[in-house]
């Protein structure tokens, strides 16, 4: 190696100065049987650098992972679109109903056909009996299930809402849950899903779509009087 080059080697080089000393020294790749051996480079006929299996398998690494993650965005998509679409039939199904009862049972049949889940409840605080299909919650037990009174929403396994899903309860493995206001004064209200799938909902899961659908239940159930 002359001056010039144990110069350059010595130095930080951008880019565009390894380059020009390449093509100025194209011996220096040529002649150095390990360094294109590392590249997974190799001489063909005619002086010509032909990529070998390394490099080559080294390009395929970058396509097939190209590749996964343009997969992975594409079902990413069509999960929410099917998520939306499935969100859109719901809230016309729950503003058909007829009242109150008939509010619980479309909770619990959109919850299970439109969403694949377990069941799905209308919960209320309430000192005598609540709505009919609709489970009863004593003072405060709403806190209590959320994990505080500054809670809207829990996502994940709750040991202490077992008991909402009745029979279904062994079955439930993970619930997504919002808190409720209905009526005037308002009364405190839970709208519960249930997955038999310890991972359906987990904590880190947003709870925009459940606080939607309990929006559409609050506003729905005010149609009727409680009482």
């Amino acid at each position: 190696m002359d001056g010039s080059q144990g110069e350059l080697t010595a130095q930080a080089l951008s880019p565009d100065e390894v380059r020009r000393f390449l093509s100025d020294n194209p011996e220096f790749l040529r002649e150095d049987d390990g360094l294109l051996a590392e590249l997974g480079l190799k001489v063909a006929a005619g002086n010509v650098v032909d990529f070998g299996p390394a490099a080559l398998a080294r390009v395929h690494a970058a396509h097939q992972r190209e590749a996964e993650m343009r997969q992975l965005l594409e079902e990413t998509a069509r999960a929410n679109f099917s998520a939306q679409a499935q969100t859109h039939g719901a809230v016309v199904d729950l503003l058909d109903s007829r009242n109150h009862s008939d509010l619980a049972r479309r909770v619990d049949e959109l919850a299970r056909t439109r969403f694949g889940l377990a069941a799905g409840l209308i919960a209320l605080e309430v000192e005598g009996a609540p709505p009919a299909g609709w489970r009863h919650l004593v003072d405060g037990q709403v806190d209590m299930i959320l994990g505080g009174p500054q809670r809207l929403a829990r996502m994940g396994f709750a040991p202490t809402a077992l008991g909402l899903f009745g029979d279904v309860g062994p079955e439930i493995g993970s619930m997504a849950m919002v808190r409720m206001a209905i009526w005037e004064p308002s009364r405190t209200g839970l709208l519960a899903f249930g997955s038999a799938d310890p991972e359906g909902f987990t904590p880190d899961m947003g709870s925009e779509l459940v606080a939607f659908l309990a929006r559409v239940v609050e506003r729905t159930a005010e149609r009727w009087p409680l009482l």
